[in-house]
């Protein structure tokens, strides 16, 4: 079928077609890629030089600041450069491999969510057994799962689009190659890949959320447990953090891709995915590992150690 291929680029019409809030967005995107690089290598850093940080929920913590790296970049510097230079297309084999990436890394996330949430949920509630059950071994075998299983169900629906043929029109309303938005273009009959595809997504996005929705629920069951009042202030403060960034996440990715009629297009899918892929992809360093005590005391060590290294120096 790519004989008849007769698209050789898309044209994506990015966030806006306003030149003062595209200054604006570009900004934005700045600011929030600049925040997302910087959380997240701080994070890898300090988890790796700290040892007293050398524990199953930073080794979970510093896998998923990696991946927020790359899942971000995936997108991110193409959209500044199309806000920067006005350059609005981008190659058949580009998008495709944007595609890809883009939701082989997003469902790794949605992976990864899940298991730091049952991490989580065996620190609080098997408090006695933690150190049996996420062993060094286990926490591998955990991270290794989500990037395979993640790949094992993108990877036939994906070979399937890169085989479809493209006609005409190449116009997407979208800031991203989207997959929704791909399959529309083509000038063939996609109805098995949509339905694939409604299938695999729904194993992804709601099986997920149930194992992230179990964990929390069994967590704050025994964070009310809990006899001191400063105690359980502390573990909700925390807990309530963790659940708002989670339920953005999910909320927006099923209203965008899972909700009845969800043929992609309008204006206001290009505001649900920018939430899952910057603002929470910015929020979640600072959520997950920045805000926690030992990691705030392992960055002052860091930078005193540092600072101090420099005037011995001068």
């Amino acid at each position: 079928s790519m004989n008849h291929t007769t698209v050789v680029e898309f044209v994506l019409l990015g966030l806006t077609n306003s030149h003062h809030l595209e200054i604006i967005l570009f900004l934005f995107l700045v600011i929030a890629y600049f925040l997302i690089l910087l959380g997240n290598i701080t994070v890898i850093s300090i988890t790796l030089v700290n040892h007293f940080l050398q524990t199953p929920m930073y080794y979970f913590l510093r896998n998923f600041a990696l991946l927020e790296i790359t899942f971000t970049s995936t997108f991110i510097p193409s959209t500044l450069y199309s806000l920067l230079t006005e350059r609005k297309t981008i190659s058949l084999p580009g998008c495709f491999l944007q595609m890809l990436l883009f939701f082989y890394l997003g469902t790794c996330t949605f992976f990864h969510v899940a298991t730091m949430s049952f991490d989580r949920y065996v620190a609080i509630c098997r408090p006695l057994h933690y150190t049996i059950i996420m062993n060094n071994r286990f926490c591998f075998q955990l991270v290794l799962a989500c990037w395979a299983v993640s790949f094992l169900l993108m990877f036939p629906p994906t070979i399937m689009i890169v085989q479809l043929p493209f006609c005409g029109p190449n116009v997407m309303n979208h800031f991203y190659c989207d997959t929704s938005l791909l399959l529309q273009l083509s000038c063939t009959d996609t109805g098995f890949i949509e339905g694939l595809m409604l299938i695999i997504l729904i194993i992804i996005i709601p099986g997920t959320l149930i194992v992230t929705a179990v964990s929390y629920g069994c967590i704050i069951i025994t964070i009310l447990n809990i006899p001191s009042s400063t105690g359980r202030k502390k573990a909700f403060s925390t807990c309530s953090a963790h659940l708002m960034v989670v339920m953005i996440f999910y909320s927006t990715c099923i209203y965008r891709y899972i909700r009845p009629a969800q043929r992609g297009g309008q204006d206001s899918d290009k505001v649900l995915s920018s939430f899952f892929s910057v603002v929470t992809q910015m929020l979640n360093p600072y959520i997950y590992s920045l805000r926690n005590n030992q990691v705030k005391q392992a960055l002052k060590e860091s930078i005193l150690r540092a600072f101090s290294s420099s005037l011995r120096q001068l």
